[in-house]
């Protein structure tokens, strides 16, 4: 039923009731029912057809115009993160970009390619780099509730950093959606995918394996490689940009976080325990 229509019905029902049963009451059962009772018998007629029509009339219109708020603050939302993505792509981006061609440049000239502090800048510029660009398409990502899935968006953002450098990856999700909030989906891919960089940067493997599972009231995300790994000085001290990026996320966030060598195998996992 449609918004005009409801409005009609709410506005003629009433009136047609009235009209209705002062006909009645005049052409059949005037000789049966006085004037004063008949005066008396109107307004309960009339509050017994709200009760019975119009009530259920308001609460459709009420649904109708929730559903048109909800429409609306979607929309609005839409707009302002496609403002919000396309002042980070012609802003931060571009300056971002801009920034490592003159960092690179600096380098050459100044032959510090194989400068460990060099390179932790160029990565640090880097890092950023592919956040914001994540950012960007998170944000230009359609808003569509009953479209969008966040675990198929693991699985597509996963499967794409597999493609582009070649990988082999296991990938076996079990935690529902709704275990998660907004927070803690952002800030846990966030760790994820720093984990497989790690990997792909510097463990010298390309098969990864990333298993997320409930445990109890919480849950466990475990991503493993068979590279070159860590020793335990550098385990014990999570030695690595990437690696301190990850703890201090899962810190801020109150997780567990821990990182093992095991059987030729280096394990990050993140865990939060309710």
């Amino acid at each position: 039923m449609k918004y005009r229509q409801i409005k009609w019905l709410i506005l003629i029902i009433p009136t047609i009731a009235i009209g209705l049963w002062e006909y009645i009451r005049h052409v059949f059962l005037l000789p049966y029912i006085s004037m004063t009772v008949g005066n008396f018998l109107s307004p309960i007629i009339i509050f017994a057809v709200t009760l019975i029509f119009l009530l259920r009339l308001f609460s459709i219109l009420e649904k109708i115009q929730d559903e048109l708020k909800h429409e609306k603050a979607k929309k609005a939302a839409l707009i302002e993160r496609e403002i919000l993505a396309r002042e980070l792509h012609d802003g931060i981006a571009q300056s971002l970009f801009l920034l490592s061609v003159k960092v690179n440049k600096f380098g050459r000239k100044r032959k510090l390619e194989n400068q460990e502090d060099f390179q932790a800048i160029k990565q640090t510029i880097q890092h950023i780099h592919e956040d914001i660009r994540q950012s960007i398409t998170n944000l230009t990502y359609s808003s569509n509730e009953e479209s969008y899935s966040w675990t198929k968006t693991i699985y597509q953002s996963l499967m794409e950093i597999r493609n582009n450098h070649s990988l082999e990856m296991d990938l076996q999700w079990e935690i529902p959606e709704t275990r998660l909030s907004s927070k803690e989906k952002i800030e846990l891919f966030a760790c994820i995918k720093e984990a497989v960089m790690n990997v792909i940067k510097h463990a010298k493997t390309n098969k990864i394996w990333i298993e997320a599972k409930e445990t109890g009231n919480g849950w466990t995300c475990t991503i493993k490689d068979n590279g070159i790994g860590f020793t335990d000085k550098e385990i014990q001290s999570s030695k690595g940009y990437g690696l301190q990026i990850i703890k201090k996320r899962a810190k801020e966030m109150e997780w567990e976080f821990s990182i093992n060598r095991m059987d030729h195998e280096t394990i990050v996992e993140i865990s939060k325990e309710c």
